[in-house]
């Protein structure tokens, strides 16, 4: 009985490892995708790889990025954090066929808790898996975000447990499952997970008042909150250090009041608004769930050969250049920024979507289609702005994340899980055949109406240009017109295509209804469907061409001899490199010490510096970061190196200070300021300070002796007391002086810089990184193990001993 039981879940574990692997079968020749986002990530995080190499721990900082920063949210191993573990247990694939794997997995059991038919629950977890939202993340590297969206699924069916009174059960499915999905370190896909949960909750909440059951209702959103507080605990060390860096963060209100141009600064608890929605969806884009290129697919479109656009390219530029440039088309004419693939939840889903929104009855529907509509709605962001602006306003947290098109991950998860129940009530005894007859008639009506009006006359509805075409005229005369043929001419053919799926989904669904066809059949009929449908789309994006050798991928950035040059100097230094954006750069930091960086959550002051100063080529800025050294072109574009012999250097004496009242001073005191001789300083710093005047001695000499990520350590010598100033950031959340072993107090200067007083004669001072909230969450995680471990065996030894004494036993 036990093994007719597992084996199907067997089965299902066995399916999706097949599958996973057959996705990606570049891994199993060794091979390794690449990841744009991933690579920048090697480079940030070099100096914490090499670090943890050669210490056998974690440094918590890297000096590589952005003159310095917290390791926080780039690579730390946190102690005690058994919970990445398991995680690492799950995921036993060679990535990132593990990321899959977890999609179908944790679709699969929500899908178990629901009741539904194994096979059909293989169906719907592999439907959810190959949205093409879910394989192009993957694609781009933001694993991050792939990770934490695989568990929400996990996390639902732990809530939906707990509904079904299987309290236990739930209790510990819900603790497992958050704190995996916690774990995952993606706060703004586990902020919209909490957005379900809570329409979730308010759905049921009017149920359980409608049907007078409020303390049950009660008792559940106990038990669940019990749950999440153990989940949050575990991960204490990781949410408590994020939240530190956060304050400090891009993430965080700034105390500037002006812009670099001197105008108003918008006020904020957060990001700004213009670029919390940079990346909105258009309200007609919302077509892309159902039509893959309804505005063009991507930037970078494969057309081949037969295009309009290699046609008309191949006697202008050559058959190489065309056939390039047509493996590479900018179909995409929508109003985000850049889009790598269209969020296609299939043909096939949204029809038996709207179907089960016809069919199924009670509050799981309801839940499911407010829940998808609320993330319809919300991603459209600046194209809706007047509940957007509400909710960046009022809504906390809200303001905290960008890019608001990535809410619609929500209905990712409603859509399909929605559309496998409705073919799960055809194929059950619980709905008449007139209700299934009629959900079927507007269903078909509906979305066949839908997709017949687009292929019919919709290429005739749209101009198809893009505000990016006049570049392209610019380029060559006449290319944005076949760029709009091609446009016209791949929207007609995935519009037939969306109609053709739909038109065989209800064929096979049909014949079922009038008992031509049995239910297995209808079963493998969705799972050719379903996988036809989506894999077809997401291979347009990631393939086996996108994986390369592990060796590539492990160093991503191949040196130029120019910047060779620069390692010969074995100094501690800093470079700047004109050759990027180095505000979006991590292929610097893979060699040096970059002036630049690449992080979704900068250092909050050192982004203000960059704007207000480095962007405006103050040179005296770039000397105090000590920048020894500038790459920038030369003739034909060529990497060129050039030596700073002006920079301060590690650590210096200044004979001045200029004290300021607030941050908008500060900044702008930097402006003409000559950073080797005066410091600027804010004025809550006086107190530390004991002297305030002090008189350069020209025989004083202070420099580096060594050198960690987490350590630095300086040797002083002077005749008076001096003021010493430090090419480093300075962080007060961790970084701690001590003079001669004595513990000091050291300042901020020059907006983002460490500065102490040092007392005449020789002296060793020591700057180490050592952060208090390592061991505070530890503490707190170490606690909420032992709760974790003790709350569910206490609960299931109670539940024992009542059923031996005959008591009604508690589903558990």
């Amino acid at each position: 009985m036990k093994i007719k039981k597992l084996l199907p879940i067997l089965i299902a574990l066995l399916s999706f490892i097949i599958v996973s692997l057959a996705y990606f079968s570049p891994v199993l020749e060794g091979k390794e995708l690449f990841q744009s986002d991933i690579a920048q990530f090697r480079g940030m995080s070099k100096e914490v790889m090499e670090f943890r190499d050669q210490y056998q721990k974690e440094p918590y900082w890297t000096n590589r990025a952005f003159g310095g920063m917290p390791t926080y949210q780039l690579s730390t191993y946190y102690p005690h954090d058994y919970i990445k573990k398991l995680d690492g247990f799950l995921r036993f694939l060679p990535r990132p066929a593990d990321y899959l794997f977890l999609y179908f997995v944790c679709f699969f059991v929500l899908l178990s808790v629901l009741k539904i038919d194994w096979k059909l629950a293989i169906v719907g977890a592999l439907g959810f898996g190959f949205s093409t939202y879910l394989i192009i993340i993957l694609g781009v590297g933001h694993n991050a975000k792939a990770h934490a969206i695989a568990y929400m699924p996990l996390v639902l069916a732990g809530l939906l447990l707990v509904f079904q009174k299987k309290y236990l059960k739930g209790f510990v499915l819900t603790s497992l499952a958050m704190a995996l999905e916690i774990n995952a370190s993606h706060p703004q896909m586990t902020y919209y997970l909490l957005f379900t949960i809570l329409i979730f909750g308010i759905i049921y909440l009017i149920r359980a008042y409608q049907e007078k059951e409020l303390p049950l209702f009660a008792k559940k959103v106990g038990i669940l909150l019990v749950a999440v507080i153990l989940a949050v605990g575990v991960n204490a060390t990781s949410l408590l250090a994020t939240k530190e860096y956060a304050s400090e963060s891009t993430r965080s209100p700034s105390e500037l009041t002006i812009n670099p141009d001197g105008s108003p600064r918008e006020l904020t608890s957060g990001l700004s608004k213009s670029y919390i929605t940079e990346y909105s969806f258009g309200i007609m884009e919302t077509f892309d769930l159902f039509i893959p290129r309804f505005l063009g697919g991507s930037n970078n479109e494969k057309l081949g050969k037969d295009s309009y656009t290699y046609r008309f390219l191949k006697d202008k530029a050559g058959r190489k250049q065309a056939l390039n440039f047509a493996e590479n088309a900018p179909m995409y004419w929508g109003d985000q920024p850049i889009v790598a693939a269209p969020p296609y939840i299939g043909a096939v889903f949204i029809y038996l979507f709207v179907l089960g929104i016809f069919l199924i009855k009670g509050p799981m529907k309801k839940w499911l289609l407010a829940a998808t509509l609320f993330s319809i709605v919300m991603s459209w962001g600046k194209n809706f702005d007047l509940i957007t602006n509400f909710f960046i306003d009022y809504v906390p947290l809200y303001n905290k994340f960008r890019a608001v098109s990535s809410i619609q991950v929500i209905a990712e998860i409603c859509v399909p899980l929605l559309g496998i129940m409705a073919v799960h009530g055809m194929l059950s005894d619980k709905y008449s055949k007139e209700a299934k007859f009629k959900a079927f008639k507007m269903a078909g009506i509906i979305v066949g109406g839908i997709a017949l009006f687009f292929t019919a006359i919709g290429a005739n509805l749209f101009s198809f240009e893009s505000y990016r075409d006049a570049g392209f005229d610019n380029m060559i005369e006449g290319l944005s017109g076949v760029l709009i043929e091609d446009r016209r001419t791949i929207f007609f053919q995935d519009s037939l295509r969306s109609l053709i799926y739909v038109v065989i989904t209800a064929c096979v669904l049909w014949l079922f209804m009038r008992q031509k066809i049995k239910d297995n059949v209808v079963v493998i009929s969705m799972f050719v469907l379903v996988l036809l449908d989506l894999v077809v789309v997401a291979k347009r994006y990631v393939n086996n061409d996108d994986f390369i050798s592990s060796s590539q991928i492990e160093k991503p950035f191949e040196i130029s001899r120019a910047q060779s040059e620069i390692l010969t100097d074995e100094g501690h230094y800093r470079v700047m490199n004109f050759m990027v954006n180095p505000m979006n750069d991590g292929s610097t930091s893979f060699y040096h010490n970059s002036v630049g960086g690449y992080h979704a959550a900068k250092p909050r002051r050192y982004k203000e510096l960059f704007d207000f100063q480095i962007a405006n080529n103050n040179i005296d800025v770039l000397h105090m970061l000590n920048t020894k050294y500038f790459i920038f072109p030369g003739e034909n574009n060529q990497e060129m190196v050039q030596l700073n012999d002006e920079a301060n250097g590690n650590a210096w004496f200044v004979e001045d200070l200029k004290w300021v009242e607030s941050a908008n001073e500060e900044i702008r005191a930097l402006d003409s300021l000559n950073t080797k001789h005066t410091a600027v300083i804010d004025r809550k710093f006086e107190k530390v300070l004991k002297n305030g005047e002090y008189d350069i001695d020209s025989t004083a000499s202070i420099e580096l002796v060594s050198y960690k990520a987490n350590e630095l350590e300086y040797k002083s010598n002077a005749a008076r007391d001096q003021f010493a100033v430090f090419s480093e950031m300075y962080y007060k959340n961790g970084w701690k002086a001590y003079i001669d072993g004595v513990p000091v107090d050291h300042v901020r200067v020059n907006y983002v810089l460490r500065a102490m007083e040092l007392p005449k004669g020789e002296h060793r001072i020591l700057f180490k990184f050592e952060p208090e909230v390592i061991e505070q969450g530890s503490t707190i995680s170490l606690v909420s193990y032992a709760l974790f471990i003790l709350i569910p065996l206490g609960w299931y030894v109670r539940e024992r001993k009542k059923d031996e004494t005959g008591n009604t036993k508690e589903k558990i």
